[in-house]
């Protein structure tokens, strides 16, 4: 699965991901969300999370797993952006959604989102997208109200002592359950 589109920073590319990809999606993600670079882009976690977001085995799991996608998207300077895409009986999931810091606000991230969309329905013939977003993250879920994602209300916990997912730097973090319908 291979399919190029013309938006944003130059043609991008969406391909699956592949266990050569697993070094460079690990550190794409991690300049997303932690640490200093992370701070370059509106993505960031860093004030509410330490430590890291990912691993190498954590991420080249989702490369093995039979009904899990891992997107990767390319321009002319390489990796650019991913998602994971996980099917779920009717509904696909999304996750691990990481854009490079220096090109975020450029419209990356809708098309990213857009193609997984497209992918999931097409695929498995998903019928709806469900994602968690830590709820403190009131500009991360307005953004995907804008983009035809509702709350739900749902919370999960989030996994606290479980250091594969950070280190919170306050005693309330959850996870809200958004979700769209995939005409």
């Amino acid at each position: 699965m291979s399919t190029t589109a013309q938006r944003g920073p130059g043609p991008l590319t969406f391909r699956q991901a592949v266990e050569a990809d697993v070094p460079a999606l690990t550190a794409l993600v991690e300049s997303a969300y932690r640490g200093d670079s992370s701070r370059a882009g509106w993505t960031t976690e860093a004030d509410l999370l330490e430590g890291q977001r990912t691993d190498p085995e954590g991420v080249a799991a989702i490369v093995r797993d039979a009904d899990s996608i891992l997107l990767a998207v390319e321009n002319e300077g390489g990796l650019v952006a991913c998602c994971q895409l996980e099917r779920q009986d009717e509904d696909a999931y999304f996750g691990m959604f990481a854009v490079s810091p220096s090109l975020q606000g450029a419209g990356l991230g809708r098309a990213v989102l857009a193609e997984a969309e497209r992918t999931a329905a097409r695929t498995w013939g998903a019928r709806r997208m469900r994602m968690q977003v830590i709820r403190q993250r009131e500009d991360l879920i307005a953004w995907y109200e804008r983009r035809g994602y509702r709350r739900t209300g749902e919370l999960s916990p989030f996994p606290y002592g479980d250091e594969r997912f950070g280190i919170p730097q306050r005693p309330d973090l959850a996870f809200e359950l958004l979700t769209k319908p995939l005409d």
